[in-house]
């Protein structure tokens, strides 16, 4: 004979205490999520007021607010990834410009060889093709050795090694001369840390030519819009 107390439905009272339980779960739930909701739109605004002053104190450093008079962080378009530049995800080069023409452009890039790994970089490229300035943005270089890349770890505060690149251009210094001078190009690098140097100055090359070869396009977009890179034709 089976023991009845085993199909016996549950109690009343217990039916009760998992309802009101639930109940608690559910009321709980709701109000976390309401209280997320509002912080998240009372923090909102200061998050995004935030990143965008850091996007222009980034930008000031390779290009002074005074040069151009458009709003230069709504004058942008989006890059896909592009090999030339280093870059395997996308980004967004933002277009200055003064009375409506174009001054200059600031992207970034980077470059895959450095001692420890990706340098990051951000270049300001004028609209006559030379370089304003550039500058590192991340990089994992050793400490008091190949960091002098960053003017901030730079010792030599009066003239960081990375200002030689301030207004360099093809004219000026030929495209196969973007090389450390150990190499046979145009610019210094530190004695014992040439690996750095020699990927920031390969790099920033590379990617003054692409700025170069684009302008055009590039100046022409509609803002917002993403430049779609031609293929180049290949030889016969």
């Amino acid at each position: 004979m089976s023991d009845p107390n085993l199909s016996a439905p549950p109690t009343s009272g217990a039916l009760r205490i998992s309802l009101r339980t639930a109940a608690i779960l559910l009321l709980f739930t709701v109000a976390f999520t309401a209280l997320m909701a509002q912080v998240y739109q009372l923090t909102q605004p200061i998050i995004e007021a935030t990143t965008l002053d850091a996007k222009r104190r980034l930008i000031a450093e390779v290009l002074p607010e005074a040069a151009y008079d458009n709003d230069l962080l709504a004058d942008a378009i989006e890059l896909p990834p592009s090999a030339a530049l280093g870059l395997d995800t996308p980004t967004r080069l933002y277009r200055a410009r003064r009375a409506g023409q174009p001054v200059a452009m600031v992207l970034e890039a980077s470059a895959p060889d450095g001692y420890s790994g990706h340098i990051g970089l951000i270049l300001a490229v004028q609209a006559d093709g030379a370089l304003a300035a550039v500058r590192v943005t991340q990089h994992k270089e050793t400490p008091g050795l190949g960091d002098y890349i960053d003017p901030k770890k730079d010792k030599n505060k009066a003239q960081p090694w990375i200002t030689q690149f301030n207004g360099r251009h093809f004219g000026e210094t030929p495209r196969e001369k973007w090389r450390v001078k150990k190499d046979g190009g145009a610019f210094d690098q530190r004695a014992g840390a040439t690996i750095s140097a020699r990927a920031v100055t390969r790099a920033t090359g590379r990617a003054l030519e692409w700025a170069q070869e684009h302008a055009a396009a590039i100046y022409a977009l509609p803002s917002a819009a993403t430049f779609k890179e031609e293929p180049k034709d290949k030889p016969p």
